[in-house]
């Protein structure tokens, strides 16, 4: 929170974390943070129940699911559930889309077409695509076309690669600007990257961006998608 206040960011998002101390961070910096709880497709309807009493009754704001950790993918229908339980909610659900760099299963668990699946069948359900389907970037902004709730963020990738010429990243930034200036949020990833919070932001600030898109990816589009103040 220290780190946060000098940053001048106002909340966070926040994973990976288990969920009783999610629940505490609630508890304790209510306003500070927006907290997604995990739940595993294989728990079936006691992870539905779980889901459901953790976000009416612990000040939990969301949902995550990672192909990373489940090896299933995300539109396995195991999962799907809980994906209506978020929409009985109104509540978001953050899924990961990118290639795995594990090599004890498949590398496209987290394709961007999994993602397509889950938009057409519950077409109500906010979803993030979380680390915006790298390597399959443009197939990613053509997802985020063509489905109204789909919105990604940039976690896991270092800000000022997404102008570098080469680097995979063009259709993103130059739609990112543009068309899809709305469907786009920040993930500082700060730990990850090994840098502060406010030389990943410093970053972000520098990318060729307009103005207004770079206070809709740090901030506007994040308190819209997640519904909070």
């Amino acid at each position: 929170v220290g780190r946060m206040n000098k940053a001048n960011i106002v909340r966070g998002v926040v994973g990976r974390i288990p969920n009783a101390l999610l629940i505490d961070m609630a508890k304790k910096y209510p306003d500070k943070f927006i907290c997604l709880a995990e739940f595993s497709a294989h728990d079936g309807m006691r992870g539905v129940r779980a889901l459901e009493d953790i976000v009416r009754n612990h000040g939990i704001h969301g949902f995550r699911t990672s192909s990373l950790y489940t090896k299933l993918p995300a539109s396995d229908r195991r999962y799907y559930p809980l994906y209506a339980k978020c929409v009985e909610l109104n509540i978001p659900v953050r899924i990961y889309c990118g290639m795995s760099y594990a090599n004890d299963r498949p590398y496209d668990l987290g394709h961007p077409r999994h993602i397509d699946q889950i938009c057409i069948d519950f077409p109500e359900l906010r979803v993030v695509a979380g680390l915006a389907g790298w390597p399959w970037v443009n197939e990613m902004v053509g997802l985020l076309r063509r489905h109204g709730n789909l919105f990604c963020d940039t976690a896991a990738h270092r800000p000022r690669h997404f102008a570098t010429p080469g680097s995979g990243w063009e259709q993103f930034l130059q739609f990112g600007n543009t068309l899809l200036q709305d469907k786009v949020m920040v993930g500082l990833s700060w730990t990850l990257l090994g840098m502060s919070m406010q030389e990943v932001i410093d970053e972000y600030l520098d990318l060729p961006l307009k103005d207004s898109v770079k206070e809709k990816w740090l901030y506007a589009n994040a308190a819209r998608i997640m519904r909070v103040g």
